[in-house]
């Protein structure tokens, strides 16, 4: 069986002839959101419509981490090494001290409730940026179906707390990504719940005072959608897709898959030297060692 599919020869430099795709948890509804904690050694991931965290510890298993979670989705850490979570039901970003208390970063903007925030991501700087489309609160599967008061952007909220929209013009922007050096920012748009929107994934320059320009087309990903992605060290971009994963040079084009055998969701490099890619699928959550190291 292979695990593969080589487009370009180069990436066939990246993956690892004798390393299979591993099952590593199942079970669940809709897992999303993984994130890797190196120095506890464990994997975090959401179980989205069962409203609970799930840890995964190699040699260990499965265990719940959170329950209820506010039907949390995205995580990511912060500078500090802290968790950073996306919360549907609560319609908020959250942050998690080191006692385990919870510090609320964002449930407003201009006055109205947020939609559903979905990803995050936290900057050099130590800012905080997220995506808040609306598929939490249009059904009460994945949070609370709930009256849609704010558009669906991308949003920062600084170290001071202060917080703006920094892209407005998506129909329903999901994961996103930056660059190694943070000189570009990806933002993938899968379209309105129900809607025949364009799914893909845009890219921005990103200038001085974290500044957005561009926004053109990167890439559309086939068969499925973007969701989740991340970057490896040399600016290769991983995606989810209806097949597995995809992986995209900087300009671009398409250079392989990995196979697998539920829709992916979302992914995140980790492991002793950040070469394990860790993907959620549907209602597993599979690993793979690969001949590359994700960025920070």
């Amino acid at each position: 069986m292979s695990f593969f599919e080589i487009i370009d020869p180069a990436f066939g430099k990246f993956v690892l002839g004798n390393a299979p795709v591993k099952q590593i948890a199942t079970g669940f509804d809709w897992v999303e959101g993984p994130v890797w904690f190196g120095d506890l050694n464990c994997l975090l991931f959401s179980d989205i419509p069962n409203n609970r965290i799930m840890r995964w510890i190699p040699g260990l298993g499965t265990s719940v981490f959170r329950e209820p979670s506010n039907f949390s989705n995205g995580h990511t850490r912060d500078r500090q090494g802290r968790l950073v979570s996306c919360e549907h039901g609560g319609r908020r970003v959250t942050r998690t001290e080191y006692d385990g208390s919870i510090t609320v970063v964002a449930d407003h903007y201009q006055g109205k409730r947020l939609n559903s925030p979905n990803d995050v991501i936290v900057a050099s700087d130590g800012a905080i940026w997220f995506t808040d489309p609306h598929y939490g609160i249009a059904t009460d599967y994945e949070g609370y179906r709930s009256e849609q008061e704010l558009p669906c952007n991308v949003y920062r909220v600084d170290p001071d707390g202060s917080m703006q929209a920094v892209l407005t013009d998506f129909n329903c922007p999901n994961g996103l990504a930056f660059s190694p050096d943070e000189t570009k920012l990806y933002v993938a748009d899968t379209g309105r719940m129900h809607g025949n929107d364009p799914q893909h994934i845009r890219v921005f320059n990103v200038g001085e005072n974290w500044q957005l320009s561009g926004g053109e087309v990167f890439h559309a990903i086939s068969p499925g959608c973007a969701d989740g992605m991340r970057l490896d060290s040399d600016g290769n971009l991983w995606s989810s897709a209806a097949d597995g994963v995809h992986c995209i040079a900087p300009d671009g084009h398409l250079m392989g898959k990995i196979l697998v055998p539920e829709t992916v969701s979302n992914l995140c490099f980790g492991g002793r030297g950040k070469h394990k890619l860790f993907m959620t699928a549907t209602t597993s959550v599979y690993s793979i060692s690969l001949n590359r190291s994700g960025a920070i």
